[in-house]
Protein backbone atom coordinates (compact mmCIF):
# COMPACT_ATOMS: atom_id res chain seq x y z
CA UNK A 1 0.00 0.00 0.00
CA UNK A 2 2.96 2.38 1.01
CA UNK A 3 4.02 2.10 -3.11
CA UNK A 4 0.90 3.32 -4.58
CA UNK A 5 0.95 5.90 -2.21
CA UNK A 6 4.68 6.76 -2.45
CA UNK A 7 3.57 6.87 -6.56
CA UNK A 8 0.83 8.69 -5.97
CA UNK A 9 2.53 11.45 -4.47
CA UNK A 10 5.67 11.19 -7.44
CA UNK A 11 2.42 11.45 -9.83
CA UNK A 12 1.30 14.27 -8.18
CA UNK A 13 4.48 16.48 -7.88
CA UNK A 14 5.34 15.93 -11.85
CA UNK A 15 1.60 17.49 -12.86
CA UNK A 16 1.79 20.53 -9.93
CA UNK A 17 5.04 21.24 -11.35
CA UNK A 18 4.01 20.98 -15.18
CA UNK A 19 1.23 23.35 -14.27
CA UNK A 20 2.89 25.91 -12.27
CA UNK A 21 5.58 26.11 -15.38
CA UNK A 22 2.70 26.62 -18.19
CA UNK A 23 1.49 29.17 -15.10
CA UNK A 24 4.58 31.01 -14.87
CA UNK A 25 4.93 30.73 -19.04
CA UNK A 26 1.41 32.75 -19.46
CA UNK A 27 1.79 35.01 -16.49
CA UNK A 28 4.97 35.98 -18.43
CA UNK A 29 3.45 36.23 -21.59
CA UNK A 30 0.71 38.32 -20.71
CA UNK A 31 2.97 40.47 -19.23
CA UNK A 32 4.76 41.48 -22.20
CA UNK A 33 1.67 42.06 -23.88
CA UNK A 34 0.59 44.41 -21.40
CA UNK A 35 3.78 46.31 -21.03
CA UNK A 36 3.72 46.48 -25.45
CA UNK A 37 0.66 48.09 -25.31
CA UNK A 38 1.23 50.14 -22.38
CA UNK A 39 4.42 51.45 -24.13
CA UNK A 40 2.76 51.58 -27.91
CA UNK A 41 -1.06 53.44 -26.57
CA UNK A 42 -0.16 54.69 -23.47
CA UNK A 43 3.29 56.13 -22.41
CA UNK A 44 3.77 59.23 -23.17
CA UNK A 45 7.04 60.35 -24.91
CA UNK A 46 10.08 59.69 -23.12
CA UNK A 47 8.44 57.84 -20.27
CA UNK A 48 8.84 54.14 -19.12
CA UNK A 49 6.86 51.36 -19.07
CA UNK A 50 5.93 51.62 -15.51
CA UNK A 51 5.39 55.47 -14.77
CA UNK A 52 2.80 55.26 -17.67
CA UNK A 53 0.98 52.34 -15.82
CA UNK A 54 1.37 54.25 -12.44
CA UNK A 55 -0.07 57.29 -13.84
CA UNK A 56 -3.02 55.19 -15.46
CA UNK A 57 -3.98 53.49 -12.27
CA UNK A 58 -3.96 56.37 -10.30
CA UNK A 59 -1.08 56.08 -8.02
CA UNK A 60 1.06 59.14 -9.06
CA UNK A 61 -1.62 61.56 -7.32
CA UNK A 62 1.37 64.07 -7.81
CA UNK A 63 0.49 64.50 -11.46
Amino acid sequence: MSKLVEVNEKIADKVVGGYKKIENGVVQGFEKVTDKCVETLFAKEGESVEDAKKRLSGQNKAE
